[in-house]
C-alpha cells in the first residue's frame, strides 16, 4: 500500500510569523523527521496562498491578519521544512481546504491502494478541512493525523479538532 503524506501549510507566517505560536515552532523538528520517513515522491505540501487584496476577501474580513501573501517571506515554508521537501508535490491553496489536493490524491487512489497521513498547521482550520475533504472524497482510504506534528490556533482548539476528526473516522495517532 502506498503511503501518502500531506504537509499542511508549514509556512513562516504560521510557524513564527504573523499567525505563529510557540506550539507551531515546537512541532517543526517532528515535522521534519516525519517528512524524512516518507518517499519524497509521496509527499504533498500545501501552501496557504493569498493575494495583496486579502483584506478585501471574506476570509480577510473574518481573520483580519495579513498572512501568506504569495511571494512574501511569510508565504515561504519554514526554513527547516523547506530543506527536506525538495522533490515533493506543491499545491497552493487560496482557502482552508484544497479540492486540487483531493483531486490529485484521488487520481493516485484510482490506480492503487493508498493510505494518507496529515500533519501541519493549523489543526483546527486547514488540517481538519483537508482531512474531511479527503475522507469525503475517499471514504474507504485509511486517513490518519499525527497530533505531535500538528498545532492549532490554541492548544484547546487543537484538541477539539482532533476530537472532530476522530468522530469522522480519521485515525488520530497516539501521542
Amino acid at each position: 500500500m502506498r503511503r501518502i503524506l500531506v504537509v499542511v501549510d508549514m509556512q513562516k507566517d504560521f510557524v513564527d510569523g504573523s499567525l505563529g505560536s510557540k506550539e507551531a515552532v515546537a512541532i517543526v523538528p517532528a515535522v521534519v523527521d516525519k517528512i524524512k520517513s516518507y518517499d519524497i515522491s509521496d509527499v504533498f505540501v500545501t501552501r496557504d496562498t493569498h493575494q495583496p487584496d486579502y483584506m478585501e476577501t471574506q476570509e480577510g474580513k473574518n481573520l483580519p491578519v495579513v498572512h501568506c501573501i504569495e511571494g512574501t517571506d511569510g508565504w515561504q515554508l519554514d526554513e527547516n521544512v523547506a530543506k527536506v521537501v525538495e522533490g515533493a508535490t506543491f499545491i497552493n491553496k487560496p482557502t482552508f481546504g484544497s479540492t486540487v489536493l483531493v483531486d490529485t490524491i484521488k487520481r493516485i487512489y484510482e490506480k492503487e491502494a493508498i493510505e494518507i497521513e496529515l500533519i501541519g498547521l493549523c489543526t483546527d482550520i486547514c488540517v481538519v478541512s483537508n482531512a474531511l475533504l479527503l475522507k469525503a472524497a475517499m471514504p474507504e482510504v485509511p486517513i490518519a493525523v499525527d497530533p505531535t506534528c500538528c498545532a492549532g490556533v490554541t492548544p484547546e482548539k487543537h484538541e477539539a479538532a482532533l476530537k472532530t476528526m476522530e468522530s469522522c473516522q480519521i485515525y488520530i495517532k497516539a501521542e
